[in-house]
């Protein structure tokens, strides 16, 4: 329950209350007619600005879950709704990732009072929300270098949180017990959840962040870890075995899991802890988790000016490199996409920390208004590519070569015919785009707007 709140139902809030979520409301229906946004974030702002309280008034007397990290967070917030859905119903979801206070506001706004929450949360915002909001449960995924034109380094970021958790002493972590900075962030709450996830990217992770000794790591993603001050992998709850969920009796759940990639599966048994943590039964959960086929556009695979193209979306080199993972090896042809707005961090200087290496001898485009800042990492790595500045356009040349390959062989000119948007959920032919936020969603809203 929300800190400091009582209960409340839509009819016993303030009147300026019910003004500001009126107005949140209001404000982003015009501005999903206008075709401004998404209405998630422009309403709430107007809210807030009429009831500075009101994220906290709309959030009392919910059961409520809050999930942050560096990567991950938009599934695995979706995946947790589901899952609580047979035991708690309908949750209240920022789900297309607008994960700051405007964002929450208008969740919370559009859902009924008393309606589980189950909210996306940035880093930086994390500690706030703990104390305000008071949440049942919070999910902590993992920390890696993100944007740090804007965001603290990862150590000052577990620092934070540990400090929130420690002063919240009702709100149960589930946390990533093969990140030691998440561990570090967890351990000062009162009865933590521990999930061995797994760890791909532990470049972050070696320096301990309780002596400043190093961390040494065990062969495998789960394979624990330790550093000389005695500072190591707690006990585990619930651990990841192939596509099974084992928990701590050694009792076992397959995961027939709909979403591709090992670190979905992280998610999702991220998700069924927290789900169990708040009532729901494993069973149910873990059952629920494995229905969600796309979130928020993610692995959609789409018709772009008449080729099929699967969406991916990576932001930081820890997300590239399970994405690379993902598709590498494969035959299929890749456009990597980049820009470098507000929304992506300024700097695209972690390019060069990312294994675009996996990618040679693949058909490789890339793309976004960083294109030649991509092209010259990808020139380093020995991958040869094409470089088309605008995403359709790249999209529909990798199509073209891919085709044009199976179609006719090593050296063929021949375009071949373009595959109608009916036939873009078989694998042949497709493009499989990896894109950085504002790539993967420009891309994706202009797929939509041509009904390809």
């Amino acid at each position: 329950m929300s800190a400091g709140l009582c209960p409340v139902s839509a009819g016993s809030l303030p009147v300026r209350t019910r003004a500001a979520a009126a107005a949140t409301r209001a404000v982003n229906g015009l501005s999903r007619r206008a075709r401004a946004g998404h209405g998630t974030v422009a309403g709430g702002r107007v809210g807030l600005a009429l009831d500075p309280l009101l994220l906290e008034r709309l959030a009392a007397g919910r059961p409520t879950a809050l999930v942050s990290g560096t990567n991950g967070k938009t599934t695995t917030t979706r995946l947790l709704a589901v899952a609580i859905e047979g035991a708690l119903g309908p949750a209240a979801i920022n789900a297309t990732g607008s994960n700051m206070p405007a964002g929450h506001v208008t969740a919370l706004a559009a859902a009924p009072p008393g309606a589980p929450a189950v909210l996306e949360v940035d880093e930086g915002y994390l500690p706030r929300l703990i104390a305000t909001l008071g949440p049942e449960v919070v999910v902590l995924l993992n920390l890696s270098r993100d944007q740090l034109d804007r965001t603290s380094e990862v150590r000052m970021v577990a620092s934070k949180w540990r400090r929130a958790l420690a002063a919240s002493p009702a709100t149960v972590p589930v946390a990533n017990a093969d990140d030691p900075l998440v561990v570090w962030a967890a351990s000062g709450a009162a009865k933590p959840v521990w999930v061995g996830a797994g760890l791909s990217w532990r470049e972050d992770a070696v320096g301990c962040p309780s002596c400043e000794g190093r961390i040494g790591f065990a062969a495998g993603e789960d394979g624990g870890w330790a550093c000389r001050c005695g500072f190591s992998r707690p006990p585990l709850d619930v651990r990841i075995d192939g596509d099974d969920v084992v928990l701590a009796g050694g009792r076992r759940l397959r995961v027939a899991l709909a979403l591709p990639g090992r670190f979905n599966r992280a998610n999702a048994v991220m998700a069924a802890a927290a789900a169990a943590a708040m009532g729901a039964g494993w069973e149910d959960a873990v059952r629920r988790v494995g229905e969600v086929d796309e979130v928020a556009g993610r692995f959609a695979v789409v018709g772009v000016a008449g080729c099929a193209a699967r969406l991916m979306l990576a932001k930081n080199p820890a997300g590239w490199r399970e994405l690379l993972d993902l598709v590498c090896p494969g035959e299929r042809p890749v456009v990597v996409g980049i820009n470098a707005r507000v929304a992506d961090g300024r700097d695209p200087s972690w390019l060069w920390d990312v294994p675009f290496e996996r990618l040679r001898g693949r058909t490789v485009v890339a793309t976004g208004e960083r294109c030649r800042d991509l092209a010259v990492r990808l020139r380093y790595a020995e991958v040869p590519h094409r470089t088309v500045r605008d995403e359709v356009a790249a999209v529909r040349a990798a199509w073209m070569a891919g085709r044009g390959a199976a179609a006719a062989g090593p050296g063929a000119r021949r375009a071949p015919a373009p595959v109608a948007a009916s036939s873009a959920a078989s694998s042949e032919g497709q493009v499989d785009f990896i894109g950085n936020y504002t790539a993967f969603t420009d891309l994706m809203a202009r797929a939509t707007r041509t009904g390809a």
